[in-house]
């Protein structure tokens, strides 16, 4: 295999290492593999806010800046939580969890946090207006929360949610109303929802802060190792680079062989050509 560039072309969500190690141990690891930018996930036992005093968090942080290391941004898995929930009290749970994730955000000094609009039941959902008034209402708190703690927000295109598409979720954002509020592309949730990538980016241009990289096919959705799916990531390169995007993007790969599988796609890439 003919590497091309260096790993640290490339930001690296914590998903797969979130069962086995807390953020610090997970980060000190990655970091002595050639990894330098990172995308932490919130998980009791790896990174979860009611879990870190101040001490922690100052612990945390210096393991950044001591080591030159950064912090793109903090993503809650959206499984568990909901802005479009029915229930007012999963409305609030969802809230304080989301209030909580920004304050730590600003804490570690991460540039974004990720958030997701929402899910709507699918056997039966409420009117569209709904779902995005109770996810208007999240933004309501959460924005001006960001902007005060030194981070900003961003949102992912996500297959469950009740906005999955590129153009649909640029028009959510834009008739909010929010210039700072960006954008998180997944190129694994475009493709499998049959989007085409290239007309997705240049969809969400204008607000594209972070794209997320991983492999899946149409039938079943992954976030799975490079060159597991169907996904052509030696065309993504320039499809990044018509999009304007001048960012590291970041791995969310997802598998229980942490290291084979991440760094595995790491090295899958630069063989590509990726730099």
């Amino acid at each position: 295999m003919t590497l091309a560039g260096s790993r640290d072309a490339f930001g690296i969500n914590t998903y797969s290492y979130t069962l086995t190690h807390s953020a610090r141990d997970c980060v000190t690891h990655l970091a002595a593999q050639g990894l330098r930018s990172f995308e932490l996930m919130a998980a009791p036992g790896h990174l979860w806010p009611a879990q870190m005093d101040a001490s922690h968090r100052r612990e945390l942080k210096a393991v950044f800046d001591d080591n030159g290391l950064g912090l793109v941004s903090l993503n809650m898995p959206s499984m568990d939580i909901n802005f479009a929930a029915a229930a007012p009290e999963m409305q609030a749970y969802t809230l304080d969890l989301m209030r909580a994730l920004v304050i730590l955000a600003g804490d570690l000094g991460a540039r974004q946090v990720l958030i997701a609009p929402g899910k709507a039941n699918p056997l039966y959902s409420p009117p569209r207006a709904q779902l995005v008034d109770r996810f208007y209402a999240a933004l309501d708190t959460l924005h001006p929360l960001a902007r005060d703690n030194g981070t900003a927000l961003v949102v992912e295109n996500i297959p469950i949610c009740f906005v999955p598409d590129a153009k649909g979720l640029m028009t959510l954002i834009d008739e909010y109303g929010q210039d700072d509020i960006g954008i998180v592309y997944d190129v694994a949730n475009a493709h499998f929802i049959g989007e085409d990538i290239g007309e997705g980016l240049m969809d969400v241009k204008r607000r594209l802060a972070l794209v997320h990289l991983s492999d899946t096919g149409r039938d079943v959705w992954k976030h799975d190792p490079v060159g597991q799916g169907t996904i052509a990531f030696d065309t993504m390169p320039d499809l990044l680079r018509e999009a304007g995007y001048d960012q590291k993007p970041v791995l969310e790969i997802i598998s229980t062989k942490a290291d084979e599988d991440v760094i595995g796609s790491v090295d899958s890439l630069r063989a590509m050509g990726w730099h």
